[in-house]
């Protein structure tokens, strides 16, 4: 499992530019089975994915073709967890 921190980098002002090249690259995580979670890092400083069913190598690569990534609207943190405990209701992670 995976925690991917998007935080806002030099060209942030250009995010609106991005944008729905951004969205894309969401709901194609999302649809891939990827992407279990998507949100802002409040307050406005980016944005986070929790990821699930991927190699890290396949996730960093899928990161980079983020447009908000390619453009340097946020830089990318790609944090590995190996969950040992979880509630019933997330169960599945522990696989």
């Amino acid at each position: 499992m995976f925690v991917v921190l998007l935080r806002f980098s030099a060209n942030k002002a250009a995010a609106s530019e991005y944008m729905p090249g951004h969205q894309k690259w969401i709901r194609q995580g999302v649809e891939d089975g990827v992407f279990l979670l998507v949100g802002s890092i409040q307050p406005a400083q980016g944005g986070a994915v929790i990821a699930t069913a991927i190699t890290r190598e396949d996730l960093q690569a899928r990161v980079a073709e983020d447009p908000f990534v390619v453009h340097d609207v946020v830089a990318a943190e790609v944090i590995e967890i190996a969950p040992n405990l979880t509630d019933p209701r997330l169960a599945f992670l522990e696989d």
